[in-house]
């Protein structure tokens, strides 16, 4: 099988740069060097995975990441982003990004990015899907995990998949420290290659999107470790 990638980058030697590697690579590739016309071709065709740099004409990688996911588009994106611009990184996570390379780079390290993220998403799209309606409550929250759904007062509350994942697996250890590598193995995998910043910026943005509930969950840092889900007054019950 070959996956199509889209390269959405307006620097030229580092665009061909990217087509060559990953067409040598067996990928097929298609590069744009707009924002907007990079927007356009992703919202049109299909891909497997998109590599988008953040400064870009017409739109920047912000707003063309944002349309994306706005739109429904789950294609998994690694955003490129400048040495040191720790911000960069942060708001592309939040936006929706799957991963992220700073420049410069070396081919070994995008192939590898390139392959996991891949190999993630495909292990993702084959997992069986169940007809059971299981659900877990915890506070002021109604978590139901085979439809990738979270009910806070009767909200919906629109959480991406890996913010799911990383509640699903606290809320599933209510009052155990649980550190950044546990996390990042077990959401991410084993061969995720990004940060534990990754985990902090998830977890941050799960914080905010759950403090809306009077009795809902509390997610604790535990400072230089990880983690604790503190429940508000009962134990997590699963029913069917």
């Amino acid at each position: 099988m070959s996956y199509k990638v889209l390269v959405i980058e307006d620097e030229p030697t580092l665009a061909r740069l990217l087509s060559y590697n990953l067409t040598q690579e067996g990928y097929a590739t298609t590069v744009i060097d707009h924002g907007a016309e990079g927007l356009q071709t992703a919202l049109q065709r299909s891909f497997d995975l998109i590599i988008l740099d953040i400064m870009l004409p017409g739109l920047n990688g912000f707003e063309i990441l944002n349309r994306l996911r706005q739109n429904g588009v789950k294609t998994p994106v690694i955003i490129l982003t400048a040495r040191n611009a720790e911000e960069e990184v942060v708001q592309g996570l939040k936006h929706g990004a799957d991963d992220y390379i700073t420049k410069p780079f070396g081919v070994a390290e995008l192939l590898a990015r390139v392959s996991a993220v891949l190999r993630r998403t495909q292990q993702e799209d084959n997992l069986p899907i169940e007809s059971t309606d299981k659900v877990i409550s915890a506070g002021d929250l109604s978590i139901y995990p085979e439809k990738y759904e979270v009910i806070l007062n009767g909200d919906t509350v629109p959480l991406r998949p890996k913010e799911f994942e990383v509640l699903l697996y606290l809320v599933q250890r209510p009052g155990m420290v649980i550190t950044r590598d546990d996390l990042m193995n077990v959401v991410w995998g084993f061969d995720y290659i990004g940060g534990q910043r990754t985990v902090d910026v998830h977890v941050s943005s799960l914080r905010k999107k759950l403090e809306l509930g009077q009795q809902s969950v509390q997610i604790e840092s535990i400072r230089g470790v990880g983690y604790k889900l503190v429940m508000p007054k009962k134990l997590v019950t699963p029913k069917v």
